[in-house]
């Protein structure tokens, strides 16, 4: 994980690395919640993993039945061997069964080792281009068609707004997942970067987003809805950030999901102490501008960490309002089973501290089934053009692809 130096504000390190799984958990939806609450409170310790977005399913009476090409466990948990936690000059170390002068051995290793970003050659890299053929799961008119399809159902009142996402995928293809991780997170720079390899799976994320963060009894959630993009003249590039600061269309939807998370937190907060800590500030990345959030409550120090989370899963930005409705409309309308997209990935601490970003920016690569897939999405709402909402994917999308097409 490598918050990219936004530090205090959205970090409590500036980099984790977590090696090797001592104990672990993988399940599907059922009883998922359960089965981590129980492996969070026996182990104790930092735990590492991801929620998929079909963890939905343990919550409410909905199903996932859309095509998935890249077989992802929908919860999986590692208590790691080895732990570095970095901050400023400083690196914190955490060992289980500690094999004598091995921890020396790791310090050696790492102070002398040059950064190896690919293994392959020149001839298998160009072999891996020449595969490289990124195709959209749903064509550009049936994504317009499927917006309109949307667009009745809010304005028949079955829900106020939706994120609707299509995904883009390459079939029997290989990628060097760390050297596309480390393309992808020097262009996006993000606070949320993460590389996960978990057997012959690959997360490669470049996210900005928070889901929701615990420190004692403080939880904070900071949605994200808004986007523009950047312009490499410095005046177009305010004025486009500026606009984007009083956008009517997407002020009202970052506000709709504010609205959601304040709901989701209430479940589990003390009375009274929900608050809007920050209302549709835009923040500047590499990338895009984007308007963000922050909410923020207080527990009873009883709550138990997995509870908040499952209280307020999946999360609001990707979902939609009323959160149900969105949900069970997005499975009709989505060719692709989201997975690991839009679910979450993150930490807990073994004082039962969190903290978890959305799974959004990211490319996904199953090796042995020699498939890579990334998804992007956006919030359709009443005042929604479907060709702009088309155009922004693009935007969202152009990191990836410039990655995956270098």
């Amino acid at each position: 994980m490598d918050s990219n130096d936004y530090h205090e504000a959205y970090s409590s390190f500036d980099a984790v690395l977590a090696v090797d799984a001592m104990t672990c958990i993988q399940t599907d939806f059922q009883e998922a919640f359960l089965k981590l609450k129980e492996y969070q409170t026996h182990t104790k310790d930092w735990i590492f993993g991801y929620l998929s977005y079909d963890l939905k399913n343990a919550i409410e009476d909905l199903k996932s039945e859309n095509f998935d090409g890249l077989h992802f466990p929908e919860l999986y948990f590692f208590q790691p061997k080895k732990l570095f936690l970095f901050k400023g000059d400083t690196v914190e170390m955490h060992y289980l069964n500690v094999v004598a002068d091995e921890m020396d051995n790791d310090l050696n290793n790492i102070c002398h080792c040059e950064p190896v970003l690919s293994a392959e050659s020149d001839e298998e890299r160009s072999n891996f281009l020449n595969e490289i053929v990124i195709k959209p799961r749903i064509s550009k008119t049936d994504y317009l068609s499927k917006v309109n399809t949307m667009l009745e159902h809010i304005y028949r009142g079955d829900i106020y707004e939706a994120n609707f996402c299509q995904e883009f995928y390459i079939e029997n293809t290989q990628i060097n997942p760390l050297e596309t991780y480390r393309k992808l997170n020097s262009i996006s720079k993000p606070p949320f970067a993460t590389f996960i390899k978990l057997n012959d799976k690959y997360l490669l994320s470049a996210s900005p987003e928070r889901y929701l963060k615990k420190t004692g009894t403080k939880i904070i959630s900071q949605p994200i809805k808004g986007t523009a993009k950047r312009s490499k003249d410095s005046v177009e590039d305010k004025h486009l950030k500026e606009q984007l600061a009083i956008d009517e269309k997407e002020r009202s939807e970052n506000i709709m999901i504010v609205d959601l998370v304040r709901n989701d937190l209430s479940k589990t907060a003390k009375k009274g102490t929900v608050k809007v800590v920050e209302l549709c500030q835009v923040y500047t990345f590499p990338q895009v501008h984007q308007m963000i959030s922050t909410i923020s409550s207080e527990i009873e120090e009883t709550e138990h960490p997995v509870h908040v989370l499952e209280s307020t899963f999946p999360m609001g930005s990707m979902t939609g309002a009323p959160k149900i409705s969105a949900m069970k409309i997005i499975e009709t309308l989505e060719e692709t089973k989201r997975g690991v997209y839009s679910g979450a990935v993150g930490y807990f601490t073994p004082d039962s501290n969190f903290d978890f970003n959305v799974v959004i920016r990211s490319i996904l690569y199953n090796h042995s089934q020699q498939y890579v897939s990334f998804s992007v999405g956006s919030a359709i709402t009443a005042k929604s053009n479907p060709l702009k909402e088309y155009e922004e994917c693009l935007i969202k999308a152009k990191a990836m692809r410039e990655v995956l097409e270098d």
